[in-house]
């Protein structure tokens, strides 16, 4: 076995650097690219990108720096190496490597293919929650020979100088065992080779895939196709599993949206941690415009693993709304090497996290007090950003250290800001028109293809709605003003109040009741603080080593199963805990009590306002 392996690698490197082959140049003006998932080098995939015929002398070869949706500097081409460039007899051409994420190719007329190898992402995850220098996970990538690929395109594929606006040819030479999933169609039917071909480098890079053991599942939302695609590590999911989940809240979005669709095909492709190995570790999901990559740990619970997947994958869905059909020309013909940044952020994710939210109580999926307890949390977690900060210049200016760490209150004072221009467009409108009419009018009016001019969209909006919102979009959107959320509320006759919520039994909001010793990897209660309800029943206190709870031991490696699990935990279960408290090893045995926790939350108060908050909420 081992010899064998020795020989089939080197025949593979041998054809990889091209050394004894000829190669013909590319006749049509498009460029092929050929991913190789079967002859895998060193957790490493090969790609092969053929150029259509250079004209110059010199041409650079880009990986994207920066990709839309995470707006942070990523440097994917730190994930290349063994970079070549051939003429068509198989001979090198000089290539130098002008930064992290470019190559400058000699004699460029003769250039006939690049070859490459990529290496994955997930494997080099610190574990930190978006720790320094990690690719945030739904971005990245994975190489598991045999097992799965998760193949975002950005991070395999790059662009050559000024040719990103011709069409691309995606080949991916699979093993036969191997399903893949996009919402790309394939070309070629055969089990070892898929087939794409996209319009321009921005449709290939916004059309992730995944391949796995397991089948895709597939529903239709009227004649839109859904495909769910998981892969699970330890086989504890399957994409059967999170159907009808999934069918329930698209069939609600759907039915929600009206008339805006524009897409015919979506992919779901979920990838579920192995939080214990060298795995992906920043959850959540990356947005595309007709596809999302979901990354969650495989330990949750079914039902809140479900429940999560509903509050994402539906943010994620929602973007068929905007950017795909209202966008402006940063985002129609993003660069992702020097990108300029849009001043709408707070349309683009914000309305789209409003939407997210505001469909479910519209649709019957929650009851008109969590959706206001949803809100209430937003309002808390935007106190953590600079209130008075203009989010156009937060938008614009993202990339810049001093705006970067804003960029997660677009999905709270941006959905916030969703919601009161909602609420004000609604008054204005005696409730006959919110916030879903006008996107269906923008959407009317550009469209996939006519992306807006950045600094036109307020008079668009204003031109579409009221003469008053221009006051509120330069107040509140562009100005520094901060919202007067009780204001906004008392419109739609709600009140501000104080709610009790579940809480959780190690973390009180985001403060926790645990520590780590790093040396020894024990689990500790936190001394010096009062311990809630629940811990103080069982008998733990302050300094307490948590050894195991109900026979199963934990430290550092597997805590936030520890912390994942206890979240399934209902009132009154029978709960064991084993602790070593100074020398002694004890025991402790009780029922679990979920500590309640009181957050500042709102509730319908006025019964002279319930017609115009129907028609906001259910209209």
């Amino acid at each position: 076995m081992t010899q064998f392996l020795k020989i089939t690698t080197t025949i593979t490197y041998l054809w990889f650097m091209g050394t004894s082959l000829t190669w013909a140049q590319n006749k049509n003006n498009e460029v092929s690219v050929t991913l190789d998932l079967i002859n895998i080098n060193k957790d490493r995939v090969a790609v092969t990108v053929v150029p259509p015929k250079i004209k110059q002398d010199e041409i650079t070869y880009f990986m994207p720096k920066i990709i839309p949706g995470t707006y942070s500097e990523d440097d994917y081409g730190r994930y290349v190496e063994v970079f070549k460039a051939y003429d068509a007899k198989g001979k090198e051409l000089v290539v130098g490597k002008k930064d992290e994420n470019s190559w400058l190719i000699k004699d460029a007329k003769k250039l006939a293919k690049v070859t490459y190898l990529v290496n994955d992402t997930f494997d080099s995850e610190t574990g930190s929650e978006f720790g320094q220098g990690d690719i945030f996970s739904p971005a990245g990538t994975n190489i598991a020979e045999g097992e799965n690929f998760v193949i975002n395109t950005h991070a395999f594929v790059g662009y050559f100088q000024d040719l990103k606006e011709i069409p691309y040819q995606l080949i991916i030479n699979k093993p036969k065992h191997l399903h893949g999933a996009t919402a790309l169609i394939d070309e070629d039917k055969s089990d070892e080779i898929d087939r794409y071909k996209t319009s321009r480098y921005a449709e290939l890079v916004d059309n992730p895939l995944m391949y796995t053991k397991n089948k895709s599942a597939t529903f239709y939302v009227d004649t839109m196709e859904i495909i769910i695609s998981v892969h699970s590590p330890n086989g504890r999911f399957s994409a059967d599993d999170f159907k009808p989940a999934m069918e329930t809240m698209m069939k609600a979005q759907k039915k929600f949206l009206g008339p805006i669709n524009n897409t015919k095909k979506y992919a779901i492709l979920i990838y579920l941690s192995d939080y214990e190995k060298s795995d992906a570790k920043g959850f959540g999901a990356l947005e595309h415009n007709t596809s999302t990559v979901v990354v969650f740990p495989e330990a949750m619970p079914e039902d809140q693993l479900n429940q999560s997947m509903v509050d994402v994958v539906s943010h994620e869905f929602f973007h068929i709304v905007t950017p795909l059909s209202v966008h402006s020309k940063e985002i129609h013909y993003f660069d992702f090497n020097n990108p300029k940044m849009s001043k709408h952020l707070w349309m683009y994710e914000g309305i789209t996290e409003y939407f997210a939210n505001l469909f479910q109580v519209n649709q019957g999926l929650i009851d008109e007090e969590e959706f206001f307890s949803r809100m209430a949390g937003k309002i808390t977690n935007s106190k953590r950003f600079d209130d008075t900060m203009p989010f156009t210049k937060m938008s614009a200016e993202v990339l810049k250290k001093e705006f970067k760490d804003s960029y997660l209150n677009v999905y709270e004072k941006g959905a916030l800001i969703a919601m009161c221009l909602d609420i004000q467009l609604r008054e204005l409108s005696q409730g006959k028109s919110g916030i879903l009419e006008l996107m269906q009018k923008l959407s009317k009016e550009y469209g996939m293809e006519k992306p807006f001019d950045d600094d036109e969209l307020f008079d668009k909006i204003v031109s579409v709605t009221h003469p008053e919102i221009r006051n509120f979009l330069n107040t509140y959107v562009s100005g520094t003003t901060p919202l007067d959320y009780e204001a906004f509320f008392a419109k739609m006759g709600v009140s501000k109040t104080k709610m009790k919520i579940p809480g959780s039994i190690f973390l009180k909001g985001q403060v926790p009741y645990i520590t780590i010793n790093p040396t020894t990897k024990e689990i500790i209660v936190l001394p010096g603080i009062e311990l809630n309800d629940f811990m103080k029943s069982l008998g733990l206190q302050g300094g307490d080593i948590i050894v195991s709870i109900n026979n199963t031991k934990y430290n550092l490696d597997n805590v936030y199963d520890m912390i994942i699990g206890s979240m399934s935990w209902q009132e009154n279960d029978p709960v064991t805990f084993t602790i070593k408290r100074g020398s002694e090893e004890l025991t402790l045995k009780g029922n679990v009590k979920i500590p309640m926790d009181e957050i500042d939350g709102y509730q319908a108060t006025d019964e002279s306002k319930k017609a115009l908050r129907e028609a906001w909420l259910k209209g």
